[in-house]
């Protein structure tokens, strides 16, 4: 009888949500106890957007125990065309479009007034992904247990259910009635937090830079466990729109709007009692202005998460810009990707070593424009002593490329205590021995281990086990698991293309040239950061014994080759390990056997980072156009004469252009005159 008066009570509610969908979470509070399945009944009813629910669909969801999520978009071409659609809701202004992304639904004016990529919903999925992960961690140990939706209930192993380190299956095949049963201890036992729902044992989550808010509301309606989110941007009108888009999304109890500088924000939270335990930075550009007071106000092992999108600097290009910002020269190298998120990381543990905290690195990535890095921070004197020990300067030869890592510190343990010394070094001479040219000197960068291998594993298995959760699952997928099988303890990496332009032969297969490494006996694994990577412990040596027992059976024309060149100081040395290039098995990672998608073309026209917002509000016309109009310019050739430079060439300053008085940057459009003439 009382189950029955049970569903009755629900299906009044759910009646009352759809004919007053604003008053949907006022409703929905007010469910009696089976209120878990009368939601699963109600996402099941929003996908099929059926406009009423019957008894028997009511009846049906007791014995329900899946939830019936939109299907993933499989193309990333056109996810920005769906996300982006004109609406007539009630309560739009004028020109107002709504941009649909996971679960969200965020206002944004026509003018774009505030900053907004959809290029980057994968870092938005990402970090949903991660914070949910640390939640879980987190809030377990205060007696939390977090419900993602569309996750299936974990099976509990118990020591004597166990066969043979599985699970008997008639255990996950239990009656309804013991299920009950389970779920009522472990209710009594634990706190069950849901999305949407305010936690009061939850994480503080703070996004210094929230822009639109499109970040937070998704934290918000996506994230279980979560006790407040503050989402604070300078600008008058962002933060009026993040008001907006939190009550427009019902997470105002969750979620609210703040106008004031970023990095005051966290300075007033430096104490122990105000500090967050998740603070997000995704600045347009450099965030180094905000990392001294993030790495004060993040929690005692609570979460760091940082974006960077001024490659250009990290890079290479600017090394002395780069110095300026994150107290580190960078090198314009093949592996300048994973060189900028260890700069990024030295930054952190630096400027945390000041207040006598560290770092723990999570999950760093190097992905489209940007890098992303998760890190924990902790408090505690005699582990800031190791963190000389953990940088390094780098020595990269100009010539092949051939890298050296000299660490700042060193450390030796005698008995129980540590001794700290200052490092021995350099590890090279003025010149290289393999090409006798100059080198370059980097650094200081991160040399430890980027990721949390365990840690981003929980990640892995969790978005593998709820592929609709993401519309970017598959790629989450596929950039984990590449940085699951990524030698941990070997900083950098070679590109084998570089490796086989510098001698001027042809590229051998990836397959072949790893078997060859794991014949002479070395480790070998690929990196996200790039398609042609090689990380590897062998030293470079082995890998020019490699490329020259390669080039004998691809042979270079030597008379070609200019005695100061390094391929010709190279190739003239005889290889001292004889490579063997048949493949072997280990050779092919498991993601590349399972064809994971670890790295897809450019989503739109377009998609690198936008101009800067001004601070009226909307982006300046000149400088979108200027974007537009340089990207992709080698591929598009200048036919129009008027369009070409008008300079002279280095041969006319010399006095030996053939083209005398006519000299011009440009000779391709003469050329073909004169050939019809």
């Amino acid at each position: 009888m009382f189950a029955r008066t049970t569903l009755q009570v629900s299906y009044r509610c759910l009646c009352l949500s759809l004919a007053f969908p604003k008053k949907r979470a006022s409703f929905l509070q007010i469910l009696p106890t089976r209120r878990s399945c009368v939601l699963k009944m109600f996402k099941t009813m929003d996908s099929k957007k059926e406009p009423e629910a019957s008894q028997d669909t009511i009846s049906a969801c007791a014995d329900s125990t899946t939830t019936a999520v939109p299907k993933e978009d499989t193309s990333p071409s056109s996810s920005s065309e769906q996300n982006q659609t004109s609406s007539t809701e009630p309560g739009l202004l004028p020109g107002e479009t709504v941009v649909r992304e996971g679960k969200a639904a965020i206002l944004f004016p026509s003018a774009n007034e505030v900053f907004y990529n959809p290029v980057q919903e994968f870092n938005r999925d990402l970090t949903c992904a991660v914070i949910t992960e640390f939640a879980r961690d987190q809030l377990a140990q205060r007696g939390v247990r977090i419900l993602v939706p569309g996750e299936k209930d974990r099976v509990v192993v118990r020591l004597s259910e166990e066969k043979n380190g599985t699970v008997d299956q008639e255990e996950s095949e239990q009656p309804e009635n013991e299920q009950l049963k389970e779920e009522e201890g472990d209710e009594k036992e634990y706190i069950t937090a849901s999305v949407g729902e305010r936690c009061e044992q939850g994480l503080c989550v703070l996004e210094g830079l929230a822009a639109s808010g499109l970040r937070s509301v998704r934290f918000a309606l996506e994230v279980p466990g979560l006790k407040s989110i503050t989402a604070n941007d300078y600008s008058a009108k962002a933060a009026a729109l993040i008001a907006r888009n939190a009550q427009h999304n019902n997470v105002s109890h969750i979620l609210q709007a703040s106008q004031r500088d970023a990095s005051m924000v966290m300075y007033e939270a430096r104490g122990r009692k105000e500090r967050y335990d998740v603070i997000d930075l995704d600045p347009y550009g450099s965030p180094s202005p905000f990392l001294d007071a993030a790495v004060q106000a993040v929690s005692e092992g609570g979460l760091l998460c940082v974006t960077c999108t001024d490659m250009a600097v990290m890079a290479g290009n600017s090394g002395e810009t780069c110095y300026s910002k994150y107290g580190s020269m960078s090198i314009k190298s093949k592996y300048c990707h994973e060189m900028a998120l260890r700069i990024i990381l030295h930054s952190l543990d630096q400027r945390a070593a000041v207040y006598q905290r560290y770092i723990e690195p999570l999950l760093s990535v190097s992905v489209d424009f940007y890098i992303r890095v998760f890190v924990r921070v902790k408090t505690g004197q005699a582990v800031v002593k190791n963190s000389a020990s953990k940088q390094a300067l780098l020595y990269n030869c100009v010539g092949c490329g051939a890298f050296h890592l000299q660490r700042m510190g060193k450390r030796t343990s005698q008995g129980k205590q540590m001794k700290y010394s200052a490092a021995t070094g350099p590890p090279v001479g003025p010149n290289c021995e393999h090409c006798g040219q100059r080198h370059q000197l980097g650094g200081p960068v991160w040399a430890e281990p980027l990721h949390d291998i365990t840690f981003v594993q929980k990640i892995l298995g969790a978005v593998s086990g709820n592929p609709t959760r993401f519309r970017t699952s598959k790629r989450i997928e596929g950039v984990l698991s590449m940085v699951t099988e990524e030698l941990q303890d070997v900083p950098l990496y070679y590109a084998l293309d570089h490796l086989s332009s510098t001698v001027h032969c042809n590229t051998p297969p990836m397959l072949q040239f790893r078997s060859a490494l794991l014949y002479a006996g070395y480790r070998v694994s690929f990196s996200h950061a790039c398609k042609n990577a090689v990380k590897t412990d062998a030293p470079a040596g082995v890998l020019w014994d490699i490329m020259r027992c390669w080039e004998k059976s691809n042979p270079v024309k030597r008379e070609r080759l200019s005695e100061t060149s390094p391929a010709h100081r190279i190739l003239s040395t005889e290889p001292t390990l004889q490579a063997c290039f048949e493949i072997r098995e280990d050779a092919n990672p498991q993601s590349r056997k399972r064809h994971l998608t670890r790295f897809q073309e450019n989503p739109q026209a377009n998609w690198g980072p936008k101009a800067r917002a001004r601070a009226g509000g909307g982006i300046s016309s000149e400088l979108e156009d200027k974007r537009k109009h340089f990207q992709g310019k080698r591929k598009k050739p200048i036919t129009d004469s008027s369009q070409l430079k008008s300079l002279p060439c280095k041969k006319f300053r010399k006095g030996t252009c053939t083209h005398g008085d006519k000299c011009c940057y440009s000779h391709e459009q003469e050329t073909n005159e004169d050939k019809m003439d």
